[in-house]
């Protein structure tokens, strides 16, 4: 395990989020602000872990990275925080945060915590307890352990989208309607061989504190467990 904290007072302001509820997460075209950019996120999956008692929480960015590319320590912008925003009180309004920031090979991951601030902009400062782990480079893979027991991982992973993209150009365009997608057996897989970059937390639930209701209860639908809200965010330094 290895602790720091960071040096100095960093402020930033929203690029771009992408939201789920449970498993849901599908991006890839950004706006044109941040399409292609180092703030640019890909996906973002949550999903329980192997521990029932966990949840995970992966953020994909800058996608799709050629084959063999690799991660270099450089690969992650310093200027960006990804910020994943957790609502346990079904208000849609983040309760919690677990912030990720890049320094000197290093991606350095908060607790969950109560935001400084909500919505657009966020702050880093110097009593901010942070757990850094080694950003994985070429074949290694770096995985480390928080004392609160949240596993953390940053670095170049397969992209794990499944896009027949040049079936679904051939439906936008109007060639192949009303035939649609082809059974998974016989798609073509776009992403298959391509990287993203990769911000990955497993957190025991015991940090979450308790999920509110399905947000599916309120249109009338009964029967759904309860499920944490939750969206992530890009941030740049201002």
């Amino acid at each position: 395990m290895k602790n720091s904290k960071l040096s100095r007072i960093l402020a930033f302001a929203s690029l771009g989020a992408a939201m789920v509820v449970g498993l849901i997460a599908a991006d890839h075209v950004d706006s044109p602000s941040v399409a292609s950019t180092s703030s640019d996120i890909a996906d973002f999956y949550a999903f329980e872990g192997a521990d029932e008692n966990s949840t995970v929480f992966a953020v994909t960015l800058q996608g799709p990275l050629t084959p063999g590319s690799g991660t270099t320590d450089a690969s992650f912008d310093e200027n960006v925080m990804v910020e994943i925003n957790i609502d346990n009180t079904g208000d849609f309004v983040e309760d919690l945060v677990i912030q990720a920031l890049p320094r000197d090979g290093k991606m350095y991951f908060s607790a969950p915590k109560a935001p400084n601030m909500v919505g657009t902009m966020s702050s880093v400062t110097t009593n901010d307890g942070f757990t850094a782990v080694d950003i994985s480079t070429g074949s290694t893979e770096t995985v480390e352990t928080t004392t609160g027991g949240m596993k953390i991982y940053a670095g170049a992973r397969r992209d794990p989208f499944f896009l027949d993209f040049n079936r679904f150009n051939a439906i936008a365009s109007g060639s192949v309607a009303p035939d649609g997608f082809l059974p998974p057996a016989d798609a073509s897989d776009f992403f298959e061989n391509l990287n993203v970059l990769s911000v990955v937390a497993e957190v025991p639930n015991s940090l979450l504190g308790t999920a509110p209701d399905h947000v599916a209860g309120a249109v009338g639908i009964t029967g759904l467990p309860a499920a944490y809200n939750v969206w992530v965010t890009t941030k740049r330094k201002q």
